[in-house]
């Protein structure tokens, strides 16, 4: 007599492999790349070891969500490469009692990763950013989550007096990790760590008429 046995299949399985693919992804991610790059502080390594960023991008991508290569969304914004957010992080080097404010490239993930690192953190959009509203007035820390090619006064004007700045700044084609301070003559800006970031174009400069 021939017995045939029943396999019952547990609906939770595919779940949990995949949250170990991704656990294992994500620690290869700091070891692979940020520590290897030079990411080397514990508060970074620890915010990016806690936040899942496969819960940031769409879900056809989320196999790719720790790749070293920026992933596109789809409302058209971009996740950058780990490498990005994790030196705009650790540059920002944020304290507990201060006002964040974030100009979000559409993930949501930067913005993650510092919220219980300061006080008090306000997200907004490239276009709220470069708009005439109060939203992040008086802000003591600005990080862009993505390259512009200048800060408007717009947006300098929501921040308070010697507020420190972290940025990607695009110039000529080339792209980088940039920081900086408000001060009473503007904002200033000292580029730091060459790298590919996406360009939020709401930051373009006007273009005028060369002959």
């Amino acid at each position: 007599m021939t017995r045939v046995f029943a396999v019952i299949s547990d609906p939770l399985d595919a779940a949990e492999a995949a949250n170990l693919t991704h656990d294992r992804a994500r620690r290869a991610m700091i070891d692979s790349q940020l520590r290897t790059s030079g990411v080397n502080e514990p508060f970074v390594l620890k915010r990016m070891a806690a936040v899942a960023r496969e819960g940031f991008v769409p879900a056809a991508s989320k196999g790719r969500a720790y790749s070293d290569r920026a992933i596109r969304l789809d409302d058209g914004g971009w996740l950058p490469a780990p490498v990005v957010q994790g030196k705009m992080l650790e540059e920002a080097n944020p304290k507990g009692d201060e006002h964040a404010l974030v100009v979000d490239g559409g993930s949501g993930y930067l913005a993650e990763l510092l919220r219980p690192l300061v006080a008090k953190i306000t997200v907004i959009t490239p276009e709220e950013a470069v708009g005439t509203g109060r939203k992040g007035k008086g802000a003591d820390l600005l990080v862009i989550d993505g390259a512009v090619e200048e800060i408007p006064a717009s947006l300098a004007k929501k921040l308070a007096d010697d507020a420190r700045i972290v940025t990607g700044l695009v110039s000529n084609g080339v792209t980088r990790v940039a920081v900086g301070r408000k001060s009473a003559g503007g904002v200033s800006l000292m580029p730091v760590y060459d790298i590919g970031i996406p360009q939020l174009h709401a930051f373009d400069k006007p273009k005028g008429w060369s002959f």
